[in-house]
């Protein structure tokens, strides 16, 4: 048997959820309306706003994985709901909508009242960061299907675009620039492959500490709220073609979402420093170097595709947003794919 992980053998099959993502494809497509806007596999589903024909309703629906086996093994609950509305904004603003009014649902084996009130108040904070309104949800209690203390969160979040401003793959063009967005961490993927390295590789329970990040504990360092790029992004939302979320398949499974099929995204491995929590996990869990690439965001939370006279302009927003930002490479002639170069890939 292997030394080395990969995210298959930690119970996750992205080739099969590809599959699966090709099998729905056609009944999705099916139950197309006169609304609809935009075609499958975007970040945000786009509908017509009705009775506002210049503006686009942009939806999107995520949950926040396994990281939610770290928030019941620390015993702490206020951080993923923050997480899940951060995940479910920047999702709709790949398409350039802010969100207006979100929705949860968080289902239990054995309702505790205020572990209910602590997943909330994370919703309500990242509600509050984002000027998004929580207007409703749903608390299940499903004893058999669920075993307490464990449960589940899902987000549902709709925003709006002028439907000029919807930015996306039709507006990259050859010679653009990729930014890159320092991520805050593993965000809300990769995690079931990150807890079985940390638990059976490092063998660090959640309040010991993780090597390399100065004290802070296994469970800080992989509880840190997934961050919100709307700061960064909003205030240029004009001057960026496309923007990718980098989720799971990381930079290869979603920087492609962002490209025409006749431009590939050419990525600078060498212009950023892979954070150390990443370096660890793929040390411990002897994890190839492409697999991580596929499994984690490796440091960069999202991409944009921007002219290249419009990088300072861009480069500034996020400064003023405190998010970390930088040339990460440009996009050449090509099939739609990514390129991963320079570096050690």
């Amino acid at each position: 048997m292997s030394d080395r992980l990969d995210y298959r053998s930690a119970g996750v099959d992205l080739h099969a959820a590809d599959d699966a993502k090709g099998r729905i494809q056609r009944l999705v497509e099916s139950t197309r309306t006169a609304g609809c806007v935009g075609g499958f596999g975007s970040f945000g589903g786009m509908f017509q706003a009705p009775g506002a024909p210049g503006s686009v309703l942009v939806a999107s629906a995520d949950g926040v994985g396994t990281k939610i086996k770290v928030a019941i093994e620390a015993g702490r609950h206020d951080t993923i709901g923050h997480c899940l509305v951060n995940h479910c904004v920047n999702d709709i603003l790949a398409q350039g909508a802010t969100p207006m009014f979100f929705l949860d649902y968080v289902a239990f084996g054995a309702l505790v009242p205020a572990v209910v009130e602590g997943v909330v108040a994370g919703v309500a904070a990242g509600c509050r960061e984002n000027g998004c309104a929580l207007i409703g949800g749903e608390t299940a209690e499903m004893p058999g299907l669920y075993t307490p203390p464990d449960y589940d969160l899902a987000g549902f979040i709709v925003g709006v675009v002028a439907t000029d401003a919807t930015i996306g793959a039709d507006r990259v063009r050859d010679g653009d620039v990729l930014i890159g967005y320092e991520s805050s961490g593993l965000h809300t993927n990769g995690y079931s492959l990150a807890r079985r390295i940390v638990s059976e590789r490092m063998q660090l329970g959640p309040h010991d500490p993780f090597p390399g990040e100065n004290g802070a504990s296994t469970a800080d360092v992989l509880l840190r709220i997934h961050r919100s790029y709307l700061s960064a992004v909003r205030p240029v939302l004009g001057q960026v073609h496309a923007l990718a979320h980098i989720t799971g398949g990381g930079l290869p499974g979603n920087l492609n979402r962002a490209l025409p099929s006749t431009l590939d995204a050419v990525v600078d491995l060498g212009s950023w420093e892979i954070p150390n929590l990443f370096t660890q996990l793929e040390r411990a869990g002897g994890v190839d170097r492409m697999e991580m690439f596929r499994a984690f965001n490796m440091g960069v939370g999202a991409v944009s595709i921007v002219d290249s006279e419009d990088v300072d302009a861009v480069l500034a927003a996020a400064a003023a947003a405190g998010v970390r930002a930088w040339r990460l490479g440009a996009v050449v002639p090509g099939t739609g794919s990514v390129r991963l170069t320079g570096g050690s890939a």
